[in-house]
């Protein structure tokens, strides 16, 4: 009896693009598990079927699977997988509002360093959300 596959579609990882590989492959997975496509009790693919997916090496995907763990996104059991946690969604959107609000701090402050007026940051967040609906 063959063991079904289990696939996870991520997208391209790649070196051209920002990040370290491994950082690439726990913010797709934190964003699958925060927008509710990897659901708790998933199944994760073993290291080596995600490397090999991915065309990255083992230790790349042991290394972002580790930290997800860590996070408490996901939890591995010996014999058994690597599975999202219960509470991963909410860890995973955490840590991604925890993202959200230092790269807007950052925003802000690159704003301010051009000379920008509160007032004048205000308007341009109300744009770009405008932009984003």
């Amino acid at each position: 009896m063959q063991r079904q596959r289990k696939q996870l579609i991520l997208g391209p990882i790649s070196p051209a693009a920002g990040g370290a590989l491994y950082q690439q492959i726990v913010d797709r997975l934190k964003r699958e598990v925060s927008e509710g496509r990897l659901n708790p009790g998933a199944a994760l693919p073993s290291f080596r079927q995600l490397a090999e997916d991915l065309l990255v090496s083992v230790i790349t995907v042991k290394r972002a699977y580790e930290e997800l763990e860590r996070d408490g996104i996901i939890f591995r059991r010996q014999g058994l997988g690597t599975f999202v946690a219960e509470q991963g969604q909410d860890r995973s959107r955490e840590t991604k509002l925890a993202a959200a609000k230092d790269l807007l701090r950052e925003g802000f402050r690159e704003a301010a360093e051009a000379g920008l007026k509160p007032a004048a940051i205000h308007d341009l967040v109300r744009e770009i959300l405008k932009e984003n609906k």
